[in-house]
């Protein structure tokens, strides 16, 4: 059994409600998270997508870490490719000094999804293939190593102690291992290419003062209720938004489950939703204790990155109750 539980909230809209609420929702789940015994609670970074509200993130984990006191708060992540590093390491400086001791930064490698998005960003698809480089820059920021800008120094970042993260594909991972630093992958539905992905980690790892020795963090949807079919609704939504957004291009807020299983679907949306329940750890709390103890087994990894999202805002805090008590925290 996988014994360090964190939660990753990406601040998903749901329909009926503004998407301020959603933000709200967070810093609500943040404390109860805090209250659980769940190790850190990571913010997302989505920008113009009409399903999710946060696009901010290191605003957002500031309004976190001030609602909570000993929880770590995060990223999951911050998109290095948006940003110019020296903005990062002073946005998690002032972060850290705020909130000494708790704040982590978890970075990606994406860029807006779609052209218009990357043309307000002023990036474009091939930003991505920089992050290696600027991961290199913002660690210098950080220990006051960067040569590229002489004189130029990250206030009041310098000399705090960040732990940094990776957020990883492929080849992120290849990034995170000659980094020396921890590596964040998903998702759990696909556990033998995530299991790759890992020995691939583990083997190219270089110490660094960033990590002494590997450290895994796997990420994916668990949904815990009373019932395997309790537990299976509250995949629901987040299926159905998915599914919508794979026919018409565009991503929804999330829809309640029972007017997602009215809906009359065409057989390609079927399809995609059906696919897009499958896989998840969900059931009971003996159920998922199985599957995350075969998770632990396999993948060997050190801590467990929830990403569950639903339209019940009840159901979900109820799973997250559940969870923590079949991890023992």
């Amino acid at each position: 059994m996988i014994r360090k539980l964190s939660i990753l909230d990406r601040s998903r809209t749901r329909e009926g409600h503004p998407p301020p609420q959603a933000l709200r929702d967070t810093v609500e789940l943040a404390r109860a998270a805090e209250r659980l015994g769940y190790h850190r609670f990571w913010v997302s970074e989505h920008h113009s997508v009409p399903g999710v509200a946060g696009s901010a993130p290191a605003v957002l984990a500031a309004a976190v870490a001030g609602a909570t006191r000993r929880i770590r708060v995060g990223t999951g992540g911050v998109m290095l490719p948006n940003h110019q590093p020296l903005v990062v390491a002073e946005q998690f400086g002032v972060l850290e000094s705020l909130f000494p001791g708790r704040i982590d930064m978890g970075l990606g490698r994406s860029v807006g999804f779609t052209g218009g998005i990357r043309r307000a960003l002023g990036r474009d698809t091939g930003d991505a293939d920089r992050f290696e480089e600027q991961l290199a820059e913002l660690l210098g920021w950080l220990d006051g190593t960067q040569q590229a800008h002489p004189e130029v120094h990250a206030r009041p970042a310098e000399g705090l102690r960040i732990p940094a993260y990776v957020l990883a594909t492929g080849e992120g991972a290849g990034i995170a291992a000659r980094a020396g630093l921890p590596l964040v992958v998903g998702d759990l539905r696909a556990r033998g290419r995530v299991t790759e992905i890992i020995g691939r980690y583990r083997e190219e790892f270089r110490p660094s003062p960033g990590g002494p020795e590997p450290y895994v963090v796997v990420s994916g949807t668990v949904a815990v209720a009373p019932t395997r079919e309790a537990a299976r609704r509250i995949l629901v939504p987040e299926a159905w938004s998915l599914a919508y957004s794979r026919t018409r291009g565009s991503f929804p807020p999330l829809r309640p489950a029972q007017e997602v299983e009215a809906l009359a679907m065409t057989p390609k949306e079927r399809e995609l939703y059906e696919g897009g329940l499958s896989g998840h750890i969900h059931g009971t709390e003996e159920q998922v204790a199985a599957e995350l103890a075969e998770v632990a087994e396999v993948t060997g990894a050190d801590e467990l990155l929830v990403t569950t999202s639903t339209y019940d805002r009840a159901a979900l805090l109820d799973s997250f109750e559940r969870l923590a008590r079949v991890a023992g925290l």
